[in-house]
């Protein structure tokens, strides 16, 4: 059986996603989230970047485009959402997240569902 990739932080990462969607709900704004989310993870000491441009290079020129709502340990990207569903748009936003920041691993996680259900996406495109 294949071994979970960042499983501890992922674990944290997730329980602090439910934490916040069971103080908040499911009606609250996209920036609502963000700062909940960033408030406690500030108080569980785990380092994060957040809302960063991250640029690909076309023939030595940086084409701008990329900007992820959070960056957690340099090792996890997380793209929140608050719509009706997660579609396919948004997987393959994500891998494009994921190329262009180098990363392996991305949650998506949309605080609008009745039942939150963060989805874990690996990049595996070398």
């Amino acid at each position: 059986m294949p071994e979970i990739l960042h499983k501890e932080l992922s674990y944290k990462v997730n329980g602090i996603l439910f934490q916040v969607h069971n103080k908040l709900g499911r009606f609250c704004k996209h920036d609502q989230y963000c700062e909940a989310f960033e408030s406690l993870l500030r108080e569980n000491n785990i380092d994060f970047k957040r809302e960063i441009e991250i640029p690909i290079k076309f023939n030595e020129i940086k084409l701008t485009g990329n900007k992820l709502d959070f960056l957690i340990e340099n090792k996890i990207v997380l793209d929140v959402k608050c719509k009706k569903e997660i579609t396919t748009k948004d997987y393959v936003q994500m891998k494009r997240y994921l190329i262009a920041s180098d990363k392996e691993l991305g949650i998506v996680v949309n605080f609008s569902e009745n039942s939150l259900k963060p989805k874990r996406i690996l990049r595996k495109i070398k």
